[in-house]
């Protein structure tokens, strides 16, 4: 499964990184592809292509915060999570939505 996912927190600092890196790892884990843009303090960074948009199967919204250029994934499957739970279950939240979308 292609996976794009945002991640943005409150404070734009720790937990912003934190949660991109826990769903990288998770998803890496379970065999599939995703790239995670960052919208921290620092501004978005790891930004997400039309292209990556495009090929992916689903978009992941992690945040505590309105997600930046939210227009651009119209059309796309998107789940859409507190980043207290991405943070917590990162590897349940990908198997959620893997067997969700009958995915691999």
């Amino acid at each position: 499964m292609k996976i794009v996912a945002v991640t943005a927190c409150t404070a734009g600092i720790a937990h912003t990184y934190i949660v991109a890196e826990k769903l990288q790892k998770a998803a890496e884990e379970l065999g599939h592809d995703i790239k995670v843009e960052t919208q921290g303090s620092a501004g978005i960074e790891n930004e997400l292509t039309a292209e990556d948009i495009a090929n992916a199967d689903v978009v992941i919204y992690s945040h505590d915060i309105a997600v930046r250029g939210a227009s651009r994934f119209a059309g796309k499957k998107i789940v859409d999570v507190p980043i207290s739970t991405a943070m917590k279950q990162p590897k349940s939240l990908i198997s959620t939505i893997e067997k969700k979308l009958g995915a691999k």
